[in-house]
């Protein structure tokens, strides 16, 4: 005869120890996979490869669309800037200077390593008139609108 469960139990679903003979214990999800090429390899050392994802600031002006980001700690040469008239890519790589060994870290939270950032624009913007700028560790990128309602007259020239 099974005991009657408790309020709790029915509501969280939780069991009681003595209970645990009709819990699936199928083995835990395995962190070794194995790749294309055949190797086992760890899923954790896989999430390594990949680049980061730049965190962005995004807002216009009646005039302008500008793009702000940290990048502490980059180089400018280390940076690459692709702007489109419709889009902008802010990719570069963070360099580590080791200073200590692995053991010796208490905490490690900075992301060293490649990072990229695409951002699809609401309008589209003068390609040559663009302008990027680093101050303190902060990337402000300047995108002037195209100004569609412009006019120009031309000259019909005979020939």
């Amino acid at each position: 005869m099974t005991a009657k469960r408790s309020f709790f139990e029915r509501l969280t679903g939780a069991v009681k120890m003595d209970e645990t003979e009709d819990i699936d214990r199928s083995p835990a999800v395995s962190v070794k996979q194995q790749s294309k090429n055949g190797e086992l390899s760890s899923w954790i050392d896989q999430e390594t490869d990949k680049e980061a994802e730049l965190t962005v600031d995004v807002y216009q002006t009646s005039d302008m669309i500008v793009v702000k980001s940290m990048i502490a700690g980059v180089r400018p040469e280390d940076l690459d800037v692709s702007i489109t008239r419709d889009s902008v890519t802010v990719r570069g790589r963070r360099e580590e200077e080791r200073v200590s060994g692995d053991d010796d870290y208490l905490m490690r939270e900075l992301y060293w390593g490649s990072f990229s950032r695409t951002v699809s624009l609401p309008e589209e913007i003068d390609v040559d008139e663009a302008e990027a700028v680093e101050k303190h560790g902060l990337l402000i990128l300047k995108l002037p609108k195209l100004d569609k309602k412009r006019q120009s007259k031309l000259k019909v020239k005979t020939v």
